[in-house]
This record gives C-alpha cells, sequence and structure tokens, in this order.
C-alpha cells in the first residue's frame, strides 16, 4: 500500500520517521510580502522598478537580520554600494552584520558567471554550500537575495538560466532556507517571464507572495524544456 501524501514536500518531511530516525522539524513561516512563505520557499519576484522591490524585500531582510538568520545578497555590481546604503537607511548595520558572519553581499557576474561562463552544475554545488544546513556559523536559515538582471544581456544566459531555475528546485527541497529570486520586468521578454515562472514554487506578482499556479516541477518541466528547444535546432 502507498502511504504517501500527495504533496511531495510532506513526504520529504515524513520519511525519516517512517524509516526509524527523528522526523525533521519544519522551521516557523516566514512572513513575507503580505503573506507567508511555509515549506515552499523558492520565490520569483517581478518588479517594475527598484523602489517598488526595496519596498517589498526590506521588510523581509530587516526580519531575517532579527531573527538571527543568514543573510545572502547578489545584487548587479554598479549598485552595491545603492545597496548598503538602503539597507543602513532601513536601520540595518551592515558592518556589524558582516563582522559576525551573517551578511554576505556578493556580485552577480562574480557570483553567476565565472570566467564570463554559467555553469549550471557549479551554481548548484554553490547554493548547496550556501543552505543553512551546510554553510558555516550556526544561523538557523539563511534568507537569500539574487537580482537576476545579468541574465537579459545573453539569449544562452536566458536558456540555461531557465533550466537551472528548474533544476535548482532540488536542491531548496531538502532545506529550509528562503531564496527570492528577483527580476525586472522590462529587461525580460514574454517567453522568458513565463518560463521563469513555471519554475518557482512562490511568485510575487503585483507585490503580493502567492502560490504559483504556473509552477511546474522539474521532473515535468525539463522534459518539456529540452524537448522544445530540440526542436527548435
Amino acid at each position: 500500500m502507498d502511504v504517501r501524501p500527495k504533496t511531495p514536500y510532506l513526504w520529504y518531511y515524513l520519511v525519516p520517521s517512517l524509516a526509524g530516525v527523528p522526523m525533521k522539524i519544519r522551521a516557523a513561516p516566514i512572513r513575507f510580502a503580505g503573506s507567508q512563505l511555509t515549506e515552499t520557499r523558492h520565490v520569483c519576484a517581478f518588479f517594475n522598478n527598484e523602489e517598488e522591490e526595496y519596498q517589498v524585500l526590506l521588510p523581509f531582510i530587516k526580519d531575517g537580520f532579527a531573527c538571527g538568520d543568514k543573510a545572502v545578497h547578489v545584487v548587479n555590481r554598479d549598485e552595491r554600494g545603492d545597496h548598503l546604503r538602503r539597507l543602513a537607511a532601513a536601520g540595518i548595520d551592515t558592518t556589524a552584520a558582516q563582522q559576525r558572519g551573517q551578511f554576505e553581499l556578493r556580485v552577480n557576474t562574480e557570483t553567476y558567471l565565472r570566467d564570463n561562463r554559467f555553469d549550471q552544475d557549479r551554481m548548484l554545488a554553490a547554493f548547496e554550500q550556501m543552505a543553512s544546513d551546510n554553510a558555516k556559523g550556526g544561523f538557523p536559515l539563511s534568507r537569500i537575495v539574487c537580482r537576476m538582471d545579468w541574465a537579459a544581456h545573453g539569449r544562452s544566459h536566458i536558456h540555461d538560466l531557465v533550466e537551472f531555475e528548474s533544476r535548482v528546485n532540488d536542491v531548496w527541497r531538502r532545506h529550509d532556507d528562503a531564496v527570492i529570486c528577483t527580476y525586472s520586468l522590462g529587461k525580460f521578454g514574454g517567453d522568458t517571464v513565463i518560463d521563469i515562472m513555471r519554475t518557482h514554487p512562490m511568485v510575487i506578482v503585483g507585490g503580493i507572495l502567492q502560490e504559483n499556479p504556473f509552477f511546474v516541477p522539474p521532473e515535468e518541466f525539463l522534459p518539456e524544456l529540452r524537448q522544445r528547444r530540440a526542436m527548435a535546432v
């Protein structure tokens, strides 16, 4: 008899108890964008401009510091100073947070495009290392915010990014960390926006977090994506 529940995330949490080891305790929900992140925490967020983006993100970021969570932010190189100023204006002491290991600020090209190349497998391994279960410092959770505009500068980047965003769900299913991928609507075409939405279980549209009805699990999305590309050659 198959006792697995229909929701794969619940199955993940039940497997340890059925195997005779302590059951994993799900982390408490995280308040974000007028709703809550529960067990599904890979989010795509679409914004029209930076003011809208920071209005949504800053309460979530500030709450994370107050809760003692690790913060990893990936931003454009030329926006690094502005990002730090906005955090400081929100009352966040980024210098102290960096010194105690609670805050990492990274540049997106160096994170995603090392040697001017986007390597999906390298990035999957990098995110696995960022996860709070594996990261140094003993922080309860990681709140990872990544600005994804770098992908708009090359068609091959977009193709690889869409596949990666689907594949990385397998990483975040195993961890409680919250991962927010932000996209500027003016920099991506409609087809790309739709594909990006289909790779994230949660979505922010109009500043509101909601469960994404367009999400397709990677085991279904990736064969479709690869078949689509093969037919386009």
